[in-house]
């Protein structure tokens, strides 16, 4: 049987990076991990292919050449998955779907033939089980996690390692918090399921065995839920690996601010070799923070903690919103101030949205709030509810936040603050490659010549020469904020228009529409996993 499996385009975004991989000669950040994985589960004498539609393209004979295509997605990539729905169902290629976007809205696609929704280490052996046997349903689902313990090693032979930034790996899957907007306890489940050392060892040996040299992505949404068993285990033997190996890859993850109160913690994955981690801080006031739930977070002096996890030698990238019902007119500032004095180098700012199935979703339906779907992009102006602040006010600050902190003035010197209080000493120092090299020489050019506001580049790049291992970070941050300026020209003009069509007309003719169209629970019918075969 020939599989194509096909990975939706991301729009250009905030997290893209899209400008700033143009400067290393890479087409996108990151490979699409979850079918790389699937891939690894289909049997070994299937034909396979991958097209990533973000480092190429789709093409007539990749469709005439398949029996069925693979499809993911996830909310943000809608649009790309729908005009490859409409190309398979214009040339009778048979369809097979999974992932978050067809998880969270199955009853949008029940004309796609096969449905593989949740994790796919259950629902896929029953639909390949089916399928084998000529008999496939329409739908697969289930409310069971599975052991970790039996993911394959993603099949990495089916890209092309060159067109991407970085590499994915994943050691857990879950979180134990319960913030009221996110849905990854929807997902995921609150309980951590993790695979085994031995088994994320095989997958760096397979990383290494492939040829990558570089860094390496841990996609756990909480990578630290289980410290102990990072502590006693996973760590020390990452430790001894990359010690065995000579450092060939530098990682980064996602964790929670209470990272910051364990200097074991910290120390063990700064010498792992993880140089970053996002956290989310959301907000800094402390009211809002407890209305979401985000208890981790309350309580706490976050500047100190985010500045302690910089002195350990990790970077702190970190998620906010605004749009909190207990968000007040001087949260804007305070945002501001935080992101400023913290150095939080890359703050990603987006408006409140509530994604189906979480507390927030739940809450916004009984209120009579909620207005539509979410579209997946934090920071593309939109929300699907009615907020409690006037939506001209709430715009409005919005723009000022963003125009603040990626306004070249306030980014050099956050990247200033961030170098001066950075460990330097316990981190892990960023390897000179052929690809840094061309970059910062493009950046000479591109961000020292052309951009207006240069002198801002220069300052830096004479500044960190005083200590010369502060120049990779100086000239790396420095493209990140060529990307963000670029993406937020398009961002500033859509909070304008929307602020002012707020003002004059109210929330709903801001694109706030009364649609719940596709919001309803799951109505077509199928199987299932549960059932024991296609022929009971």
């Amino acid at each position: 049987m020939k599989i194509l499996l096909v990975n939706p385009e991301v729009p250009a975004t905030f997290w893209s990076l899209k400008h700033a991989l143009n400067f290393i000669s890479k087409k996108a950040l990151l490979p699409p991990l979850g079918l790389l994985t699937v891939a690894a589960m289909l049997p070994a004498s299937w034909e396979k292919k991958l097209i990533d539609l973000n480092v190429t393209r789709l093409r007539d004979r990749h469709l005439k050449w398949a029996d069925m295509v693979f499809l993911t997605g996830m909310v943000i990539q809608k649009t790309s998955v729908d005009q490859i729905v409409e190309r398979c169902r214009a040339m009778n290629v048979k369809i097979a779907a999974g992932g978050p976007l067809f998880t969270a809205f199955p009853e949008a696609y029940l004309d796609i033939d096969h449905l593989v929704l949740e994790e796919a280490e259950i629902t896929l052996p029953a639909f390949l089980t089916d399928l084998e046997r000529g008999c496939p349903e329409p739908f697969y689902t289930t409310r069971q996690r599975p052991d970790l313990k039996a993911t394959p090693i993603p099949q990495w032979d089916l890209i092309d390692m060159k067109k991407y930034a970085l590499m994915g790996i994943q050691y857990s899957r879950g979180c134990p918090f319960n913030c009221d907007f996110c849905d990854v306890t929807r997902l995921f489940g609150h309980v951590l399921r993790t695979k085994t050392t031995a088994q994320i060892l095989a997958e760096l040996d397979a990383l290494y065995a492939a040829g990558w040299r570089g860094e390496l992505f841990f996609v756990d949404d909480n990578f630290i839920g289980k410290k102990q068993a990072l502590k006693n285990d996973l760590l020390p033997a990452m430790i001894q690996w990359m010690d065995a190996k000579k450092h060939p890859f530098w990682f980064n993850t996602q964790a929670s601010l209470n990272l910051a109160d364990d200097d074991e913690l910290m120390t063990l994955m700064a010498r792992a070799g993880f140089d970053c981690v996002f956290v989310g801080v959301e907000s800094p006031d402390e009211t809002s923070l407890a209305e979401c739930n985000k208890t981790q977070n309350t309580g706490r002096d976050l500047v100190a903690a985010i500045k302690k996890i910089q002195r350990f030698g990790m970077q702190v990238q970190a998620g906010f919103i605004v749009g909190f019902d207990s968000d007040k007119p001087g949260v804007f500032d305070k945002m501001i101030a935080l992101i400023q004095d913290s150095g939080i180098v890359t703050a990603m700012v987006g408006l409140l949205n509530a994604p189906r199935g979480t507390h927030l979703y739940k809450k916004l339906i009984q209120e009579n709030r909620l207005t539509n779907l979410p579209t997946g992009n934090n920071m593309d102006c939109t929300m699907n509810f009615i907020p409690k602040m006037e939506m001209h006010e709430l715009l409005g600050g919005y723009r000022k936040v963003l125009d603040t902190i990626y306004s070249q003035k306030y980014y050099y010197q956050r990247i200033r603050t961030f170098l001066e209080n950075y460990n330097f000493s316990g981190a892990v120092p960023l390897k000179i490659r052929y690809s840094s090299v061309k970059a910062f020489f493009r950046s000479l050019w591109r961000i020292g010549v052309l951009e207006k506001g240069n002198i801002h580049y220069w300052k830096l790049l004479f500044w960190s020469l005083r200590k010369p291992e502060r120049l990779p970070w100086a000239v790396r941050f420095s493209i990140y904020g060529f990307h963000f300026r670029k993406t937020l020209k398009s961002v500033y003009l859509q909070v304008n228009e929307l602020a002012a069509v707020a003002n004059a007309c109210g929330p709903e003719a801001a694109g706030i529409k009364r649609d719940m169209n596709g919001a309803g629970e799951t109505t077509g019918k199928g199987r299932n996993y549960e059932k024991s075969g296609c022929l009971d």
